[in-house]
């Protein structure tokens, strides 16, 4: 059983989708979040937040991404060209991968599980939309559009345990993001797509965000919270769906769940060479889901800046100061630890953390080049830590270079392709 969950419903439903009984209370910290009804949707806005016109494309990679990769690519300058042979050597990337869809796809415990399908063909996709965008080669459109075209015409629901939230949240976020960068072109059929995304992922994304199972609301670790917050703030760009969006950035500033940035990086402090620091909500759990969680907030901070909303600087940039945080420690350099506590499991059962844990430190995904060229080059910071996990990093890769197991594809990677400034 995973650290992150409950033992699992016998049904393998979770509550969320059942009546929701009460929380005692603790759901009535969730600003604006509306209850009615199983799967009660999301409907705290903030003012202003959602575009009145949408960017297209608009999720993590926007037209000058797009148009610079392809320029610097052609005149072989890295790190884009260098990032551009990672990504035509990686077999995802070839035009001849074939989709293969399910009508159910199950995530947890035992051998009922083939989510493994669906994240590979997403990477697929990805890349071979990348490859598209990059050379103007249709024969890679025309292969991510039959993935996701296949995947639109024969998915309806998600399975499993509570890890089935994990899968709703991580390859949510991802396949709306090949469908926004696929919107239009021609063989890519973008009302099957979006109707998938609408009632197969966002169902399972909106519970979990209103519910957490029916949890103590600190239960669950941030990770959880970001990559449902992702496919949320994905699936409303997708489908140009202000309240979705504006109820995506009402819940980072001021959710209850441990994904909102208040939450996701409860103290600050100063290390002795002046540097802000944020310490990370996960911390003292591992590095692995530390660093996991940094990449899942700053795809939800790029795709809010692709739309014109800035949550990468909220706060006082306090996410930057996570993301800081979490570098310093995994470059090898010491960082001040808070005890943490918490409430778990449905009575709230006390927890707490004194030190920081050095499990997986120094781990390595392909996370940090997104962070980099935004704070540093566009803000303008230093961000003398994140640059150094970059440098740690090096030429990102992406699915499938990373190791077969789902963390290696818990994000898209190729930073270094498509961010550089």
């Amino acid at each position: 059983m995973s650290r992150n969950e409950l033992p699992p419903h016998a049904s393998g439903t979770p509550s969320f989708l059942r009546a929701a009984p009460s929380r005692r209370g603790v759901l009535r910290a969730v600003v604006g979040l509306a209850a009615a009804g199983a799967c009660g949707a999301l409907t705290a806005r903030s003012a202003g937040a959602a575009p009145t016109v949408w960017n297209h494309p608009g999720g993590i990679h926007h037209p000058g991404d797009i148009n610079r990769a392809k320029v610097k690519v052609a005149a072989r300058v890295d790190p884009w060209y260098a990032t551009w042979q990672v990504l035509t050597a990686n077999a995802h990337s070839a035009s001849t991968w074939t989709a293969r869809p399910q009508a159910t796809v199950y995530r947890g415990a035992g051998t009922n599980n083939n989510y493994t399908l669906l994240y590979n063909d997403i990477h697929a996709a990805y890349q071979n939309t990348l490859r598209w965008l990059i050379t103007g080669d249709t024969v890679h459109a025309d292969c991510a559009a039959a993935i996701c075209n296949a995947w639109s015409s024969t998915l309806t629901a998600l399975d499993g345990p509570t890890d089935a939230c994990l899968l709703a949240g991580l390859q949510g976020w991802q396949f709306a993001n090949v469908g926004e960068l696929l919107r239009s072109y021609p063989g890519f059929d973008l009302a099957a797509f979006q109707q998938m995304m609408l009632n197969v992922f966002y169902p399972w994304n909106n519970g979990f965000l209103t519910y957490h199972n029916n949890t103590c609301i600190t239960h669950y670790w941030a990770n959880w919270d970001l990559c449902n917050l992702a496919s949320l703030m994905a699936i409303a760009i997708l489908c140009e769906d202000g309240d979705k969006f504006d109820a995506a950035v009402t819940y980072f500033k001021s959710g209850a769940g441990n994904g909102a940035v208040g939450h996701a990086v409860p103290f600050l402090h100063t290390d002795d060479d002046g540097y802000a620091l944020g310490q990370w909500q996960e911390a003292g759990r591992d590095q692995a889901h530390s660093v996991m969680g940094i990449g899942q907030m700053g795809v939800v901070c790029e795709m809010a800046w692709n739309q014109g909303v800035d949550l990468y600087g909220y706060d006082d940039n306090r996410f930057f100061k996570g993301a800081q945080y979490v570098a310093k420690y995994n470059v090898g350099l010491d960082v001040p630890f808070t005890t943490y506590s918490w409430g778990s499991g449905h009575n709230c059962a006390y927890n707490e953390q004194t030190v920081i844990n050095d499990y997986a430190r120094g781990t390595i995904r392909p996370v940090w080049a997104m962070l980099h060229f935004h704070y540093n080059r566009i803000k303008g910071l230093d961000d003398k830590y994140i640059k150094a996990m970059c440098d740690l990093v090096g030429i990102e890769g992406g699915g499938g270079d990373y190791g077969a197991n789902s963390g290696g594809y818990d994000q898209f990677g190729f930073g270094t392709l498509m961010y550089p400034k």
